[in-house]
């Protein structure tokens, strides 16, 4: 059986992955640390012990980095000619017949559909959840955010954002839904990881090296 070989990700598609992936370890780090505080330094008498703020810091530069990421992600999906096969999934994910195909591979009872853009339709579902939870995260943690630096960019989205709050029940309430989607995220990662080995062991075309090379393999039948 030989294989040819295609690009998949762009180098704009790979760089936003991982971009994000090491921002959202990072966060989910540092933000339970702000919520509940593990680690204390040794107490001094001197004013020099700012352990909380500095996690603080690097959660809110690590937030800003993520939410441009995801920015450039979106404009990627929609406008980047490399990217196109992104956009293509759409048409995957609105065919009965491939979700129909999708389920019967996963349950080991028939092949891989054929697809036309890069991912299945249970993948674009679960991407699609994943862009939903991470918009709340990022809106409810601009919210929080805006109630700590009352000047420059939180003064600019706080009569934008202020509205949400109080649709969303107060501050306290804001906080808990940044919280309950932080979860939602930790418990898709390691299904994400999971889903992306078990495609690439039992399809066998580099569907987990496609995310550092941005190549895949395909197999088609040797010429008789």
């Amino acid at each position: 059986m030989k294989r040819s070989t295609e690009y998949e990700f762009s180098i704009g598609l790979r760089l936003t992955h991982w971009i994000r992936a090491l921002c959202i370890f990072a966060l989910v780090i540092t933000g339970y640390y702000i919520a509940y505080v593990f680690i204390a330094p040794e107490p001094s008498s001197e004013p020099n012990v700012f352990l909380q703020a500095k996690i603080r810091f690097v959660h809110l530069v690590t937030g800003f980095i993520l939410i441009g990421a995801t920015i450039f992600k979106c404009y990627l999906f929609v406008f980047d000619k490399k990217s196109r096969k992104e956009l293509i999934s759409v048409a995957d994910f609105l065919s009965p017949k491939i979700w129909f195909e999708q389920i019967k591979y996963y349950l080991f009872l028939g092949e891989h559909p054929k697809l036309r853009g890069i991912y299945n339709p249970l993948q674009f579902a679960a991407y699609i959840a994943f862009y939903l939870i991470l918009a709340f995260i990022l809106i409810t943690g601009m919210i929080l955010y805006m109630h700590v630096y009352h000047e420059g960019l939180g003064g600019f989205v706080y009569d934008i954002l202020r509205p949400l709050e109080v649709y969303m029940g107060g501050l306290s309430e804001v906080r808990m839904i940044h919280h309950i989607c932080t979860d939602c995220i930790i418990v898709f990662v390691p299904i994400h990881v999971y889903m992306a080995v078990f495609n690439a062991i039992k399809g066998k075309e580099g569907a987990l090296d496609a995310i550092v090379s941005g190549y895949k393999f395909y197999k088609f039948p040797k010429e008789v």
